[in-house]
Order: C-alpha cells, then sequence, then structure tokens
C-alpha cells in the first residue's frame, strides 16, 4: 500500500514536471521543430505510451540546438523505442498551430533498424507493437492520420498535423 502510494506521489511529479516544462515552452518557445518515426516490420507499427500523458504516439521528439532532423529521430528512436535505424525515408512534414505555438513535425518512416526491449523510465512507460490493422484504443489523432496515410499508400507530403 505505501508502495503504490510513492509510485502515485511518483506519477503526479512527473505530471507535474511535464506541465511546467509545457508553460515554459509556451512561453519561451513559440515554434517548435521535433520528429516522429513510424517503425514497421511484418505490418506491425511500434508505439509508446508516455508516462506523462495518456495514450499511444509514435515515437520521437524535438530537435535539440545544433542537431539535425535526422540526428533527433536517430536518437529519440533509440530513447523511446531501443530502434537504432540503419536507413529512413521522409514521409511528410506537417504543422499544427494554437494560440501559444506553431509546431513543425517531421516524420520518417523506416523498416530498416535493430530492435531492443526499452525499460520503462520516466518518459515512456512501454513501447509495444500493434498490427496496423488493430492499432489500440487511445491512439493519438496525429498519429492515427499518418498510419492510415501510409496503409492508403499517400505519398509524401507537407499539411497539417
Amino acid at each position: 500500500m505505501v508502495q503504490r502510494a510513492w509510485l502515485e506521489a511518483g506519477k503526479a511529479l512527473r505530471r507535474l514536471a511535464w506541465e511546467g516544462e509545457r508553460l515554459r515552452w509556451r512561453l519561451f518557445h513559440p515554434i517548435t521543430l521535433g520528429a516522429r518515426i513510424i517503425l514497421l516490420r511484418d505490418d506491425r507499427v511500434l508505439l509508446v505510451e508516455h508516462t506523462y500523458r495518456p495514450g499511444w504516439y509514435l515515437p520521437g521528439g524535438g530537435v535539440d540546438k545544433g542537431e539535425s532532423l535526422e540526428e533527433c529521430i536517430r536518437r529519440e528512436a533509440e530513447e523511446e523505442a531501443g530502434a537504432t535505424v540503419r536507413s529512413l525515408q521522409l514521409f511528410g512534414i506537417y504543422s499544427a498551430f494554437s494560440e501559444e505555438k506553431s509546431d513543425h513535425v517531421a516524420i520518417f518512416v523506416s523498416r530498416d533498424f535493430d530492435v531492443r526491449p526499452v525499460a520503462p523510465n520516466n518518459e515512456i512507460a512501454r513501447a509495444e507493437w500493434f498490427p496496423l490493422d488493430a492499432l489500440p484504443e487511445g491512439l493519438s489523432p496525429g498519429a492515427a492520420r499518418r498510419l492510415a496515410e501510409l496503409k492508403a499508400g499517400v505519398p509524401p507530403r507537407a499539411g497539417r498535423w
């Protein structure tokens, strides 16, 4: 019972830290650039569940200062999904706008990678494979749209997230 209380307290603190970081970004970084990756193997996609927000997402994150989009997605794929990407293709560049900021995200696809299990950590609760025709409930709307485009054979493009 005490251990469960500590786990819940830790989860609440991670959520609070995430909200604080989000506020800082809104105030000081009104334009963001990120990258996400669709990791495919045998008609399955690898998705991640974060510790600080509900739902399933494509692995990825923000581009660090001095980092290219390709360097970013290779780093994020390794950190979040345990994937060492050998080759990748640009799938599209998408934008999302709100009152606070403009988000821009490059989506890459890879079928050529090695993957190792990732232990739960402060950012990632779990990473799991899902069949493309049986995606999980709680899949983020942006990821759902990109995966639907991929299944439909939509060519790489730019558009709204």
